[in-house]
């Protein structure tokens, strides 16, 4: 059966789908001619879909035999993130972004590829007891495109028992695949802290309440709150990306702002560092006579969190696909955030990483301006969520 799936999977024109998308990079929630080629990809294969959720999401689902929509049985999500950065790429190769100031590079086009070259298999042979929802989100970067679908209704319309996602991952060599129980991205929220000066001549200091000192002193102290607040056995980050003051050097401006990021493995930790981004900022500000107003832009992202069956299982697929020596089942977690932590809050699942190749050798970091997915894992995620979804259906776990 697995010998006979492989020569349906054409490798050749699932890379050519993924170099069409790289081409045509669409950022959050504008992902409009991807969403299109997605539905033509679909439509090829007789999978129904929906489209529209959070603008450009689609869902398509594949039935198992005697199952439909109105009797769809147990029910498997996959998702594959969808839209590019805002980004100028580098990279020169004849499949490089025709969108001047966007890329993908996060590897999202080869998410998006995988998972239609698993539907492609699982269309192909559908022997198996109920439904399998493949899920394409727009709006990952920076969007909060999972929680948008959700609350545009994705799991009521389309429910599942569990749900699953893979990222590439660069600091994977190619060939190897990672998971764990528990966190394995960290939460992302953004915060603001406005200091409330007096302005005047720069030569009159005394006259004024400078701010620009005040959101210096604010910065350093901050540092503090992850080296002697935190227990150093914990994971925390905290990160002052902006510093905004003044308009001219021989003016002391009346307000600074200072712009920065948590990013936590765990809720408590998240609330212990924003609670003391308060207590600096406004006791700093008090003791110079200065007002500081402290601004949690929403609520970020949470942890993606694993649960503990869903974890195993996918660890399990990973050892039995590849090698237990090419998986990973406790790799060590990232502190960037990943929306697919909404959909575990509601629904059981695991997040799990792909190996793109060795840093520095296969297009670098993560959101870098030479960033690309490694073609050669559009086959393997293939039959990856190819082998999970079968198994996931003959699982006696599934039914408890």
């Amino acid at each position: 059966m697995q010998d006979r799936n492989k020569m349906m999977l054409d490798v050749k024109r699932l890379t050519e789908f993924r170099h069409d998308l790289h081409m045509h990079p669409e950022l959050k929630f504008k992902e409009y001619r991807t969403a299109e080629k997605i539905a033509e990809f679909l439509t090829a294969l007789d999978i129904p879909f929906k489209q529209g959720l959070a603008t450009t999401g689609i869902v398509g689902s594949i039935y198992g035999l005697n199952r439909n929509a109105d009797n769809p049985g147990p029910a498997l999500g996959i998702r594959a993130d969808i839209d590019a950065l805002p980004m100028e790429e580098a990279n020169v190769f004849a499949y490089a972004s025709k969108h001047k100031g966007s890329m993908h590079a996060c590897g999202h086009d080869g998410h998006t590829a995988m998972l239609l070259g698993a539907a492609e298999l699982l269309s192909a042979d559908r022997n198996f007891d109920g439904t399998v929802h493949l899920i394409f989100q727009p709006g990952e970067e920076g969007g909060a495109g999972a929680r948008v679908m959700m609350n545009e209704g994705l799991f009521n319309r389309f429910p599942c028992q569990a749900v699953f996602a893979l990222h590439n991952w660069p600091d994977l060599p190619q060939g190897k695949m990672g998971t764990r129980i528990g966190p394995i991205m960290a939460s992302g929220i953004t915060f603001e802290v406005i200091v409330q000066g007096k302005g005047g001549h720069a030569a009159l200091p005394h006259s004024t309440i400078d701010p620009v000192p005040i959101a210096c002193s604010i910065v350093t102290q901050l540092q503090s709150l992850v080296s002697r607040r935190i227990n150093p056995l914990d994971a925390a980050v905290l990160t002052i990306g902006k510093i905004e003051a003044g308009s001219s050097p021989n003016i002391i401006p009346a307000e600074a702002r200072i712009s920065g990021t948590c990013r936590t493995l765990t809720d408590e930790t998240q609330s212990l560092l924003l609670e003391g981004v308060k207590r600096i900022s406004h006791h700093i500000a008090a003791a110079h006579d200065a007002q500081a107003e402290v601004i949690i832009n929403g609520e970020g992202y949470p942890n993606t969190t694993n649960h503990p069956k869903e974890a195993n299982f996918m660890a399990r697929i990973m050892c039995e696909m590849i090698g237990e020596n090419n998986a990973n089942i406790d790799v060590l977690p990232a502190m960037t955030a990943e929306d697919f932590g909404f959909m575990l809050k509601e629904v059981p699942g695991a997040y799990g990483w792909i190996g793109n190749g060795t840093p520095g050798v296969s297009g670098g970091d993560l959101h870098s301006t030479r960033y690309d997915f490694n073609d050669k894992n559009l086959e393997q995620g293939a039959y990856f969520w190819e082998k999970l979804a079968r198994q996931w259906f003959l699982t006696e776990a599934v039914y408890d």
